[in-house]
């Protein structure tokens, strides 16, 4: 398959197009560190010729003023749309982020916990505000097109390395894990992710659909993921089940839908490096 990905010489944009290569698609890459500029409609247009899905990564967050922030995330995704409508692509994947749901970054506490699919939204900055609105922009641009749009809310992304700087900053400051805000532990490692998007090529999709997307459990210090809600937002509704008895660090955010839909499961855990970490020093 012939696959556009923008942003794809970013963190996630780079190992998407090697997992996507590794499996046999042909990746025509477009990026603002070549010179490829997701609101230059007529070259995204020219680009999309021939493909057959896109995967819309490219994104500005905090690096200009709010108004160029704004314009460059919804009219690039508009952009993308349009295009990918002129290429007559089979369907659209868009990275969107859980800082649309309004509670992350330190703007807002939840209405409840675990957080899932059907949270309320209310972002605040302008990065989550235009994530929030580009979510709808896709749902609306599917409805009138008929091609599908997977729009996925993925937490902080993780490299290998960061598991080690994580581990690193919170023995020097054990408060480091929730001071100067909680992200409620949730992480996805970038191969993951990477893999959940080869997923996403092949998965049955209709209409527009928004689903979080994180790792199976969260990063902590010691504390499980009930002790730590209790611990952190002490009013906030508990709404977790039984499973987070058996499995104390479970993740606070939902992500059975999409695991279903994609028929994919995270490989890379934080209990995963703990234990590592602790076999390698033995």
């Amino acid at each position: 398959m012939r696959i556009l990905v923008t942003g794809s010489e970013g963190m996630v944009g780079s190992e998407v197009q090697k997992v996507l290569r590794s499996h046999g698609h042909e990746v025509v890459g477009y990026d603002i560190r070549n010179g490829q500029d997701i609101r230059n409609i007529q070259e995204l247009t020219t680009m999309m010729q021939g493909c057959e899905a896109v995967i819309h990564l490219a994104v500005s967050e905090n690096e200009f003023p709010e108004s160029e922030e704004m314009h460059i995330n919804l009219l690039g995704t508009w952009n993308v749309l349009l295009a990918a409508q002129s290429g007559h692509v089979s369907r659209v994947i868009y990275m969107s982020s859980v800082d649309a749901l309004g509670v992350f970054q330190g703007e807002g506490i939840p209405r409840y916990l675990p957080i899932d699919d059907q949270h309320p939204t209310f972002p605040r900055t302008a990065y989550a505000i235009g994530k929030r609105l580009a979510e709808d922009m896709c749902k609306f641009w599917s409805d009138r097109t008929g091609i599908p749009v997977l729009c996925l809310r993925p937490p902080g992304i993780w490299t290998a390395e960061t598991y080690h700087r994580m581990q690193k900053r919170r023995a020097e400051r054990a408060s480091e894990e929730w001071d100067p805000y909680w992200e409620y532990g949730a992480f996805l490692d970038v191969r993951d992710l990477a893999h959940a998007v080869l997923h996403a090529l092949s998965c049955e999709l209709t209409g527009c659909s928004t689903f979080l997307i994180a790792s199976s459990d969260i990063t902590t210090s010691g504390k499980t993921s009930k002790e730590l809600t209790q611990f952190l937002h002490p009013t906030v509704e508990w709404r977790g089940d039984n499973r987070y008895e058996s499995e104390p660090f479970r993740s606070l955010l939902v992500t059975q839908p999409v695991e279903q839909l994609l028929d994919w499961t995270p490989e890379f855990t934080w209990q995963r490096f703990i234990n590592e970490s602790a076999n390698t020093s033995r």
